[in-house]
């Protein structure tokens, strides 16, 4: 199987590095060579130029900005087999409209793909189902959503939130330093909090209750984070990230 990545930003490269693992017939592709030798020599890949490229018989993981899809389409050629594509915002329709393919799939990783942690969201056409479950397993969970909508509801827990957790993770840390702690120590905590609890499989609200006993710690900083809203902060932040895809 050829897999072209066509784009070479911090998302494509990502993509690459968990491929790169399990597929020895991985190209990259773009307009820019200096960039295209530094990625390629990187990850011990292929480069091409993308002026000209052709796409016939490849599975393309399109890797670029939204705003870029109707130039990119200018300057390939040929119709892939697949493509799989990361873009936010720009649906199968638009897709299919610019860029040339037997088959179509949308696609919504994050940047745990480097690590093989990715969860990511896909849809489509079903007959591509099965071909981009294998290739983007290997970055990480596959999760098939039914629809266009979906994906970019999905874009914005997948895509964005990853960035409302970093400020979570900066703000838990920065209370630990604040209390006493050493700032490598209250670190390491707040990793290991965060690689804790993606393990456990309860309902968040059943983890909260656990943890809550009457009268105690956990509940007064739960009461306290509650009356500052937080909940209601990062729901609206996930809202009008949805709201914000859907007009790229």
């Amino acid at each position: 199987m050829r897999i072209s990545i066509i784009g070479y930003g911090e998302m494509a490269k990502a993509i690459l590095y968990g491929l790169k693992k399990s597929y020895e017939d991985i190209e990259i592709v773009g307009r820019d060579e200096e960039k295209l030798k530094k990625v390629a020599k990187e990850f011990n890949c292929k480069y091409s130029l993308i002026d000209g490229y052709d796409i016939s018989g490849k599975v393309v993981i399109l890797a670029i900005k939204p705003y870029a899809l109707q130039e990119v389409s200018m300057r390939i050629r040929g119709e892939a087999d697949i493509l799989i594509s990361i873009l936010a915002g720009k649906s199968l329709a638009e897709l299919k409209k610019y860029i040339k393919a037997k088959s179509y799939i949308r696609a919504m990783p994050n940047i745990a793909a480097k690590y093989g942690a990715s969860t990511t969201a896909i849809t489509g056409d079903i007959e591509a189902k099965k071909v981009a479950f294998d290739i983007l397993s290997k970055i990480g969970e596959v999760i098939w959503v039914g629809s266009d909508d979906e994906i970019d509801m999905a874009t914005a827990i997948i895509g964005s939130a990853p960035a409302f957790l970093a400020m979570v993770a900066e703000a838990i840390s920065d209370g630990g330093v604040y209390i006493g702690l050493k700032r490598d120590i209250s670190e390491k905590l707040t990793r290991g909090l965060f690689k804790s609890f993606s393990a456990l499989r309860e309902d968040f609200s059943d983890i909260k209750n656990r943890v809550s006993s009457p009268k105690g710690t956990t509940i007064e900083g739960v009461y306290t984070l509650e009356k500052n809203n937080i909940r209601g902060s990062f729901m609206e932040g996930i809202i009008k990230t949805y709201e914000k895809s859907k007009k790229i």
